[in-house]
């Protein structure tokens, strides 16, 4: 079994008094494995530009990991994408995760005066697209590609990565499942999006598209996002995982025993870093030893 990695969120909330540096700084000392941050720059609340952010998390930080979960691939043309991770992969010491999605809110792109998909085939036609540019531009020289919705045109990207670059989709239908199992070393949903009486049937195929595809499911790392809260009464929602520290730890076994190695975790409540210091020295270590 792979060993289990535990995740933190970043805000990306540039409102006064936030700090996502700090709280990088504060995961790292803690232990967790990777911070991630989401992607939604259109809003009327102050945010950070996330890979802005995480680059600059990066350079604030020396051993823990960052991860986009996940930049929507309609925001940035995926040759540029390619070559952002590239920089950042390098520049962080191989610290990266690629994060990416088909983009979840039309509104969004709209708002920016971008490409709209026209359909959430759209949508998965062009994460696969993007997902073949980027590793085409990663490994090959004057590379070309021309797909229904990308395409490169005798393009070089130098340098090459160092070494293998993570890509992780956050999917969710049918399509998109099989896709993740084809093409993407990780899948990582929402627990919201993805509720308990569905994952292992999702998690399924997206192991089973990997083996079709002539490869190791074993290979495919299956991460889940979690809202959670320790302590208190259980939140009734069911898509929040809380309660005393031994709920919390019970209901994260359940997800080890669906074949989840790695777990990002989102706070709740007006305490996030007594969340991530509980996370760190009580969660963890009990999930770790059982």
């Amino acid at each position: 079994m792979n060993a289990l990695q535990f995740g933190l969120n970043v805000s990306t909330s540039a409102a006064p008094g936030a700090d996502p540096v700090a709280d990088s700084r504060r995961a790292e000392e803690l232990g967790f494995d990777f911070v991630s941050a989401s992607d939604h720059p259109c809003g009327p609340n102050p945010t950070f530009e996330t890979w802005t952010m995480l680059s600059w998390i990066a350079a604030a930080t020396s051993r823990i990991r960052v991860a986009t979960r996940v930049l929507g691939v309609p925001y940035r043309p995926p040759a540029m994408v390619a070559k952002m991770a590239e920089s950042l992969d390098r520049l962080s010491g191989g610290r990266l995760i690629l994060g990416l999605g088909g983009g979840y809110s039309d509104d969004e792109f709209r708002a920016f005066g971008l490409r709209v998909p026209s359909s959430p085939r759209d949508k998965i036609d062009g994460l696969e697209e993007a997902i073949l540019v980027t590793r085409g531009l990663w490994s090959q020289q004057r590379f070309s590609y021309e797909g229904r919705i990308h395409r490169t045109e005798e393009a070089d990207l130098e340098p090459k990565p160092e070494h293998h670059i993570p890509i992780w989709l956050g999917t969710f239908g049918n399509r998109a499942l099989a896709l993740t199992g084809r093409l993407a070393d990780g899948w990582i949903p929402s627990l919201g999006f993805a509720p308990p009486d569905q994952i292992a049937q999702m998690r399924d195929r997206v192991l089973s598209a990997a083996e079709a595809a002539g490869r190791d499911p074993g290979q495919v790392t299956c991460a889940l996002n979690i809202s959670i809260q320790v302590g208190g009464a259980p939140d009734p929602d069911p898509d929040v995982v809380s309660g005393a520290a031994d709920e919390v730890v019970e209901r994260l076994l359940t997800f080890c025993k669906l074949g989840f190695t790695a777990m990002n975790f989102m706070t709740v409540g007006p305490d996030p870093v007594g969340q991530a210091e509980r996370l760190a020295r009580e969660i963890v270590p009990m999930v770790r030893a059982a």
